[in-house]
Formats: C-alpha cells, structure tokens, sequence
C-alpha cells in the first residue's frame, strides 16, 4: 500500500549513458525494484539537450539520433525516493539531473489475479 502523500523523482540522462557497460536508466530502473520503491517508468524523448551537450539531439526520419533524452519517473514516498536518490548520487557522478516533486497519490492497484502492480 502507498500512502496518499508521496514523491516523484524525475531522473534525466541521455540514451547513450552507460554504468557498468548497461544503459544507465536500466540501471536505475533495476536498482529502483531492488531498493523496494513503488514504481518506475522510463520514457524516451524526441528531442532536447542538456549540461553536457553541444548540439540539441533530435529524432529524424533522415538520421536517428543514438543519444536521444530520456526520463525516468519513479513514484514512492519522501523518505524511499530520498533514499534512493542518495543511492544513486554515490554512483553516478555526472551527466544527469534529478528532480523532485510533492505528489497526491490518488490511488496504486495491483492486477489481485497476477500479483502484478500498475507501471507507473
């Protein structure tokens, strides 16, 4: 059960980051299941640019882009997501931001029949 009075935490990195030779958002999306947090959802942009780029990267039909932006939102209250963000400042060092956010959880079902919870 998550209480009513949670937090969102908004990681942005690019396609193209590694830890350890993965992806580094499926690092973090690893990590997030194995410190127990709620939910977390990787979305992929179609064009931005941040701290590190010199060009904005875009998504064209006449090149594809191999460093396109991505977002990872992770839902669970204040003290986990604090947490987890201090997790994963101790290893990445550079080349993403973090956000936070006060969120209202209105409601969080899983499927009662698979034991499987809603992708948040």
């Amino acid at each position: 059960m998550l209480p009513t009075d949670g937090m969102l935490l908004r990681i942005f990195v690019g396609e193209g980051d590694r830890y350890d030779k993965r992806p580094l958002y499926e690092w973090i999306v690893t990590e997030a299941k194995a410190n127990g947090l709620a939910g977390a959802t990787v979305l992929r942009g179609l064009m931005g640019f941040g701290a590190n780029s010199r060009v904005i990267h875009t998504f064209k039909i006449e090149r594809l882009s191999e460093d396109l932006p991505i977002i990872i939102e992770l839902v669970d209250t204040e003290e986990k997501i604090e947490f987890f963000l201090a997790f994963v400042e101790q290893h990445i060092h550079s080349g993403f931001l973090a956000t936070t956010e006060q969120i209202r959880v209105r409601f969080y079902r899983g499927d009662a029949a698979t034991g499987s919870g809603a992708h948040v």
